[in-house]
């Protein structure tokens, strides 16, 4: 399955927002977000940071949510087309189509530390909905649907070490029975994402 394999620590400067807050920063005093006067890459050192154009902000835009949500480019524009057929506000619509991902859920439902981790607990087919393994990390799910780790795997001492480490608030569309069971309980909350990108901008991106 494809994945976006560039550096992590690059893509958080590239974006100029850190894409992964939940990674330990062992090894280094610094976030990712430690600002320099150049881009990264081989390049970047040669000329200052130059003022984005329209396009260009619109470019880092969409960029910045497809890393944020480990989604690539054909996928993506894929959500745009389908938000585009709804009614409603399309950017309302493409976001939720990202929150209500199963790897997204399970990120935010704290039974993994990052998203790429949630991402490969769907692939194993570690985690069950409605009492049945799914391992589609881009299958979405709806109000009522109850997602869990497998049991073998939640008992595992490994895991449970791993769920010591996760400190993460859990959004008010989901519930949690248990350390590792919860539940979708309404139409996702849409006002934290809005906070790190302007969806406007994606649309405004491939609407010309």
């Amino acid at each position: 399955m494809a994945r976006d394999l560039a550096p992590k620590f690059k893509r958080s400067r590239r974006e100029g927002i850190d894409l992964h807050p939940d990674l330990d920063k062992v090894g280094t005093a610094k976030s990712p977000l430690t600002r320099k006067a150049y881009h990264p890459g081989e390049h970047g050192p040669k000329g200052m940071r130059r003022k984005s154009s329209i396009y260009g902000k619109q470019l880092r835009e969409k960029q910045k949510a497809k890393r944020i949500y480990g989604v690539l480019e054909r996928q993506f524009r894929n959500y745009f087309r389908t938000a585009l057929r709804q009614k409603g506000d399309t950017g309302y619509s493409m976001l939720k189509f990202l929150e209500t991902r199963l790897d997204n859920t399970v990120y935010r439902l704290g039974f993994a530390k990052t998203r790429p981790a949630a991402r490969q607990m769907v692939n194993h087919g570690q985690i069950q909905v409605n009492g049945k393994k799914l391992d589609i990390p881009s299958a979405h799910v709806s109000i009522g649907s109850e997602i869990q780790v497998k049991e073998s795997i939640a008992k595992g001492a490994v895991y449970q070490e791993t769920l010591k480490n996760i400190d993460r608030a859990i959004p008010s569309w989901l519930a949690k029975d248990s350390a590792t069971k919860g539940k979708v309980v309404a139409e996702p909350d849409l006002e934290e994402p809005k906070t790190t990108m302007d969806v406007r901008q994606i649309i405004e991106f491939y609407s010309k």
